[in-house]
């Protein structure tokens, strides 16, 4: 019967290192591409509307709000 193969610490580190190295780069790769279709749809509807603020606030999901100064009384 062959001997079984034994991973040393080091093997063990640098495959840990090399998987958390790609799942990075997929994890950033993948949040700039939902950031730009998002951001291209936020731009497209400003250019649509013509500047005009008058529907929801694309930020928020929110109305613009009527009075944009707040009272501290």
């Amino acid at each position: 019967m062959p001997a079984a193969k034994k991973i040393t610490l080091l093997q063990t580190v640098a495959f840990a290192g090399v998987f958390s190295a790609v799942s990075c780069w997929y994890g950033f790769m993948f949040g700039r591409e939902s950031a730009r279709r998002e951001l291209g749809g936020i731009i497209e509807d400003l250019r649509s509307s013509g500047g005009n603020q008058t529907g929801m606030n694309p930020r928020m999901g929110l109305p613009p709000m009527k009075n944009p100064q707040m009272s501290l009384s």
